[in-house]
């Protein structure tokens, strides 16, 4: 025991056992900060249910994670912990917590196959184990790498983590045998595990806080919930602003409820008037006037961090010609179908009237709202993207480009990775950002490490990848919920007019796609139906699906280079060449070699 929770006085961490928070850290304001202006020994925590909590701390120069964990549980019980591609209990990689019946404590790699079946992993990856147990609370850690290089290791990459949970029933003699169907309690969370932690600039003296909570909401038994909540800003906001940062308020024991949080503002005149709404999202009741807020300003997740912008910039709010009025959305996720619970929770805002030199702004990469876009059903990995041309940043940009750095990926249900690609003069830079493990229930704006300067003339590439596999029938680009998008919300620094730069497949190409069906496949499509239509009289196969793919591959395009009052910047847009990559980037290589070399 000669570094019992080296995690935590690793950190200058007290802990405390009471049950009414089951050792959440405590973190001390003794972080030192390093000279890139990032947070060295940063401890993260994530409910992963009512009673478990799960810490963690990466090193991110030997690419390392340190993990701990606390749970409630009686004598003997065994817990599993560890990660999947997307929240599936099996195929998963564990590393489990036993006593054997001896009393005798053990920790394990341990991967479980697509039937449930959990084995001992020949390759051990779960190190520097250590464990306490006091009253009815036990805790445990242990690092591991990113990369283990063990084939039935999960990869630890950027972008969302799902982290998986077993708990059940001990003593036992072995592993073998064991099944995920033994485990009397199970879960999952999601997170973003490596991550770069950005020092805030000093606060100036007329900064003040501003939080928009939910009030008293009656949370449902249901697993899942979205409420809505319509918030007119206070009259202080006549005069423009700068936000700072964002972050979140969560009510005291409701840690492991709230989900994720978004900020929608609603667009338009500032004397247009939003009714007040406090309810489900998908009421029929909710008023329709509140379907204009749709504007993102703030999002978070479980797990993250608060939002802080750059020392040069601030998100502009408020202003002579800024509607008030603002939409608070709270996704509630209730596993355990728990009832009684009551939350005012929200997203606090720091704001100032002294502005920073910059106004930071958001420009929307991706694809159009528009059912040009369709994905064919019972496809595991179908992908589409959305194009921002060289010829609309070249128009929409200033000489000296812009700086991002942040970006929030988005899709509906189908999407499973999202990656926006970043090309000029033909050679592909540094991807922009990627989440190979997407989930549309984790939205967040994450800082990216460094900003990122993109120069007029650069081009854009964001490509979603889908799995339709659930569907019996297309789905087809939209608003609704069971429509899909593609997008990527990126936040840069300085403002300029370019405010939307997609794209969608030129009408023309269309139109040849649908001819073809009907001339060659034999399928009922016609110019006298419409898009929707078209596609939806389609009868599905590997080749008509092949084709559709092909097509979205080659076809001209259709951009939308739009300022902020929603008009075209100037420029010839329909029928537009889709970006030329001559040297693509080299996919990231995995330091494996000696490994695979004595296997």
């Amino acid at each position: 025991m000669k570094m019992l929770f080296l995690l935590l006085l690793a950190v200058g961490i007290t802990t405390s056992l009471s049950q009414s928070n089951h050792g959440q850290p405590a973190i001390e304001n003794t972080i030192k900060v390093s000279k890139r202006g990032t947070e060295s020994n940063r401890v993260h925590s994530i409910p992963l249910g009512s009673d478990v909590t799960f810490h963690w701390r990466v090193e991110l120069t030997d690419e390392t994670i340190m993990v701990e964990v606390h749970y409630v549980g009686e004598d003997n019980t065994w817990f599993a912990v560890g990660f999947s591609d997307y929240g599936e209990k099996s195929p998963a990689d564990y590393c489990i917590l036993w006593s054997g019946w001896h009393r005798e404590i053990n920790l394990q790699d341990v991967w479980a196959d697509e039937d449930g079946k959990i084995s001992v992993d020949d390759q051990q990856d779960c190190k520097d184990f250590l464990w306490k147990k006091r009253g009815n609370v036990t805790k445990f850690s242990y690092t591991r790498k990113f990369d283990t290089c063990d084939n039935e290791d999960y990869v630890i990459e950027d972008g969302t983590t799902h982290i998986v949970w077993l708990k059940g029933e001990g003593p036992l003699y072995s592993i073998a045998g064991l099944q995920v169907s033994d485990a009397k309690v199970t879960g999952m969370s999601r997170a973003q595990l490596p991550r770069v932690v950005h020092r805030a600039a000093p606060v100036p003296n007329d900064a003040w806080t501003l939080e928009l909570l939910a009030s008293q909401v009656k949370v449902p038994s249901d697993e899942t919930t979205y409420w809505c909540n319509v918030h007119k800003l206070p009259s202080s906001l006549r005069d423009r602003h700068h936000v700072l940062k964002f972050g979140p308020v969560i009510q005291p024991g409701n840690e492991h409820l709230v989900h994720h949080m978004e900020i929608f503002h609603c667009a338009g005149p500032p004397e247009r008037s939003i009714p007040s709404y406090a309810g489900p999202c998908n009421h029929p009741d909710r008023p329709e006037e509140t379907k204009v807020c749709q504007k993102v300003l703030a999002a978070w997740a479980m797990g993250a961090e608060a939002f802080v912008y750059p020392d040069e910039a601030g998100l502009p709010i408020g202003g002579e010609d800024f509607n008030r009025h603002v939409m608070l959305e709270v996704h509630y996720n209730n596993p355990e179908l728990h009832s009684g619970q009551v939350d005012s929770s929200g997203i606090q805002f720091v704001l100032t009237k002294t502005l920073r030199k910059y106004d930071a702004g958001v420009i929307e990469l991706g694809l159009e709202y528009t059912d040009k876009m369709a994905i064919p059903p019972g496809q595991e990995a179908f992908t589409l993207s959305g194009h921002c041309i060289a010829e609309c940043t070249g128009v929409g940009l200033p000489r000296e480009g812009i700086k991002i750095f942040g970006s929030q990926l988005h899709t509906h249900l189908l999407g499973t990775q999202v990656a926006t690609r970043h090309v000029r003069d033909g050679i592909e830079l540094p991807i922009l950002n990627h989440d190979n493990h997407y989930s549309t229930h984790f939205q967040e704006i994450r800082l990216l490490p460094k900003p990122i300067t993109v120069l007029p003339g650069d081009s854009l590439i964001t490509t979603c990848t889908y799995n339709s596999l659930k569907r019996s029938k297309v789905t087809l680009g939209g608003f609704a919920i069971s429509d899909e998008m593609c997008v990527n919300y990126i936040h840069y620094y300085p403002s300029t007019r370019l405010e939307v730069c997609k794209s969608a497949i030129s009408s023309d190409a269309l139109r040849t796609y649908f001819r073809y069906m009907r001339d060659w496949e034999n399928q009922p499509t016609s110019n006298a139906k419409g898009i929707s239509e078209n596609y939806h009289s389609i009868e599905w196969n590997r080749v008509r699906i092949a084709a559709l793919h092909d097509l979205y591959m080659a076809a001209p395009l259709s951009m939308q280079c739009n300022s902020s009052d929603g008009s075209r910047l100037p420029g010839l847009w329909e029928n537009a060449a889709l970006t030329p990559i001559r040297l693509p980037l080299s996919p990231p290589a995995r330091d494996c070699l000696g490994i695979y070399e004595n296997a």
